[in-house]
């Protein structure tokens, strides 16, 4: 980094350390304190650079301190927005029905739950590359739940493997996982080459799914009658959705802009689609409003006439864009900025010296893995990707999917598992997880063997 400080055993870089760790406590224990994650990260990293602030001055340098936070708000900025195009259009086809269609769909079909489990598992794996692990999760998860009521031991195991297929199935696109978006916006890894790690991530998912189908009972779910609802415009928002997808990868491949500027372009487009989809739909909602004002007005008409066609929904973009996770985005906010802090005050080149240097590229990236099941794999990504190891274009890989997949070995290691303990409540629980963490860490270990024989020409 440019702009930084040798304040490792300093009061000032200790200080700081111990406010980042209290911080990140808390965020830990966000379920039984019940404080949304954001909250003390924000808090810290504005102690965090208040004291990097005053280390900068008491070093005679007025502007370093200023200079070393835009670094950390210009790689804020660009994922910041990114995953703002991606969570409105990804809540739009929520609002649409896309996602509860597929989930009646899968409800109604009378599999057994022995089927549900891997078609559940295996959906996760195929639809998070591109709608994101945590979205994904909590679909699936969804579900599971419906066709597992009064079955827990079918929820527990159905949500286990939704979260490791989603996490997994997250780790070879740049779409399906903040690390991996992080990577790919760092010009580590092209769009197209994260594909390498297809093979190494679906073994990550397969044997823990295979070892836990063994015990998968293999009754009939309750009959649950649901009929599917997609509402006007669903078709036109999933294409538009892979078009900006596209659209991103060009501006990124070819003229070498951020993915940022592509999705924000796509984003735009979504608006206006929604512009012109409310006024062509305008008058057959006035229409129908008529109609049922007509009804409503005349009891003899309320009995003798049926409204056949329902108002067609309004498309209402900037509501979606309020229904994104804006606790989420503000806490990558705090981390990304405390983590920039503890390198500009040294604490990063110390620890990429003990990882990368003292124990070896392959064997760092590995125990990166292990690390972000116990705190969030964002945070260790950026740090890694603050520390700017030398690494070959398959360490850089292998980091990817560690960092991807290593969150499954516990609950609380990724967003999906998180998510999905609150909506399967005392059913999917960390103890239940943990239960299972030796089966996820055979895949985690066995998914390794495969990217270190696969892609051996890229080390």
């Amino acid at each position: 980094m440019d702009h930084a400080l040798s304040l490792t055993g300093h009061w000032i870089g200790l200080t700081a350390l111990a406010v980042f760790v209290i911080a990140y406590g808390a965020v830990m224990a966000e379920e039984q304190l019940h404080l949304p994650k954001s909250q003390p990260v924000l808090i810290a990293a504005g102690v965090v650079w208040i004291l990097i602030g005053v280390a900068f001055v008491m070093a005679g340098d007025l502007h370093g301190a200023g200079k070393a936070v835009r670094h950390n708000l210009l790689e804020f900025a660009e994922l910041f927005l990114f995953l703002l195009a991606a969570m409105t259009y990804v809540n739009t086809m929520q609002e649409r029905g896309v996602f509860n269609s597929l989930r009646a769909w899968l409800v109604s079909r009378g599999l057994s739950l022995r089927q549900l489990f891997w078609v559940t598992g295996a959906l996760a794996f195929a639809i998070s590359p591109v709608a994101d692990n945590l979205t994904t999760a909590l679909v699936m998860g969804a579900v599971s739940i419906a066709v597992g009521e009064g079955r827990p031991k079918f929820v527990t195991l159905a949500c286990i493997n939704v979260v490791v297929a989603a996490n997994a199935g997250g780790a070879f696109s740049p779409f399906g996982d903040i690390t991996t978006l992080m990577v790919w916006q760092a010009g580590h890894v092209e769009f197209f080459e994260f594909f390498a790690l297809f093979i190494p991530s679906l073994i990550n998912w397969l044997i823990p799914a295979a070892i836990m189908s063994f015990v998968m009972e293999n009754g009939q779910p309750r009959a649950i009658e649901e009929r599917p609802v997609l509402e006007a415009g669903s078709l036109t928002v999933v294409l538009l959705f892979l078009g900006t997808i596209g659209l991103t990868e060009v501006f990124h491949n070819f003229l070498h802009l951020p993915p940022a500027v592509g999705m924000m372009m796509g984003l735009g487009v979504l608006k206006m689609y929604s512009y012109g989809f409310n006024r062509l739909t305008h008058n057959a909602r006035a229409a129908a409003v008529n109609e049922m004002d007509d009804v409503f007005a005349d009891p003899a008409l309320n009995a003798e006439k049926e409204v056949g066609t329902r108002p067609v929904k309004p498309l209402d973009i900037f509501r979606q864009m309020e229904a994104v996770e804006w606790d989420t985005l503000m806490f990558f906010y705090g981390v990304i900025l405390c983590v920039g802090g503890l390198g500009t005050l040294g604490y990063l080149g110390v620890t990429s010296a003990l990882l990368y240097t003292g124990l070896g590229d392959t064997t760092a990236n590995v125990l990166i893995g292990v690390l972000s099941a116990i705190i969030d794999n964002v945070p260790v990504m950026f740090a890694v990707l603050s520390m700017q190891p030398d690494l070959s274009h398959g360490q850089w890989l292998l980091v990817t999917l560690t960092a991807g997949v290593g969150g499954s070995m516990l609950s609380v290691g990724s967003a999906a598992g998180v998510a999905l303990m609150g909506q399967a409540r005392g059913i999917y629980t960390f103890g239940a997880h943990l239960k299972w963490a030796w089966a996820i860490a055979l895949g985690y270990a066995a998914s390794i063997g495969a990217h270190l024989v696969l892609n051996r020409h890229l080390f």
